[in-house]
């Protein structure tokens, strides 16, 4: 990547909220969810449903999903069954959304596209 280029929220790593780690305005949200095309922002979580063509490929996604969430220390909310699974993102530590949201709602997102 050229030094002028800013890595996409797929390519960093979330760091832990602590102490003074203010959720985002309503604003930034928005701005935020330009990057995360299919995710949108309800009851103040950012939350995507993903669709399979059966409980297999439901499944890996889910287990998939629990990696990337295991590496990145930063854990959705999930709901699945049979052919679909909606992912739900908040950063419970300040009661709100951060960029951790975003960047893995984006990992999440380039694994279903693969």
């Amino acid at each position: 990547m050229a030094e002028n280029q800013t890595p996409s929220l797929a390519q960093k790593r979330c760091v832990p909220c602590e102490g003074k780690t203010r959720p985002m305005t309503e604003a930034e949200s928005s701005e935020m969810l330009l990057n995360v095309p299919g995710w949108e922002i309800q009851e103040g979580r950012l939350t995507r449903t993903f669709s399979f063509k059966n409980y297999y490929q439901t499944l890996a996604f889910v287990n998939a999903a629990a990696w990337i969430a295991h590496q990145e220390d930063h854990h959705p909310d999930m709901e699945f069954g049979y052919k679909s699974c909606k992912v739900f993102y908040v950063t419970h530590a300040i009661g709100g959304l951060s960029e951790n949201d975003f960047i893995c709602a984006a990992k999440i997102s380039a694994l279903f596209q693969n």
